[in-house]
């Protein structure tokens, strides 16, 4: 996005969460080129540095190291969570799209996780899917998120930034959760 920066302003955002595959981390950047000023004269730099006091801190740990993770990460390592997360989506896409009342509408590209519609409609004894996500950790122990924390309700949020051995064994447990929870038995 530098390209841009000589006409127009740009704002880019970075993320150790994202970028280094370690979700819960919770640090990131934002990096502003404004060559005219545009940022500063609306006032959308004061207005991003405000939510800065909106959440609480980083941990000190975490703080501490940055640095030494932002210097000494080698690019192989990047091309390996590409890899790793290309195999992981693979296998969750394939894993829900054998579940009947979970769709999942494209395959995820550079993510860590997919939202899927789920359709209550083939269940027995789950109303939606906040309830689907409380029964499915009582008895399968598999957390999910509900849609609707996130605003869209009747979906989930699958998360796969997770070894291939325990993402294979979290999908078979929800996969039996719905089989289990099947109308048509």
């Amino acid at each position: 996005m530098g390209v841009f920066g000589s006409i127009t302003p740009v704002i880019t955002l970075g993320s150790i969460s994202k970028r280094w595959a370690v979700p819960g981390w919770r640090m990131g950047w934002l990096a502003t080129c404004d060559p005219n000023g545009i940022l500063k004269k609306t006032n959308i730099v004061q207005c991003i540095k405000s939510y800065l006091e909106v959440s609480c801190d980083p941990a000190t740990i975490t703080q501490g190291a940055l640095p030494h993770i932002i210097e000494k990460t080698n690019k192989e390592f990047f091309s390996n969570i590409v890899d790793m997360l290309r195999q992981m989506a693979e296998i969750c896409y394939d894993a829900v799209t054998k579940i009947p009342c979970i769709y999942c509408p494209t395959k995820p590209e550079a993510s860590m996780f997919v939202m899927v519609k789920l359709d209550v409609s083939q269940l027995q004894g789950i109303s939606d899917d906040v309830d689907f996500c409380i029964k499915l950790a009582r008895e399968e122990s598999v957390i999910l998120m509900p849609g609707k924390v996130l605003g869209i309700p009747g979906w989930l949020r699958i998360a796969f930034a997770v070894s291939p051995h325990l993402l294979e064994d979290g999908l078979r447990r929800i996969q039996s959760f719905c089989q289990r929870h099947s109308k048509h038995q």
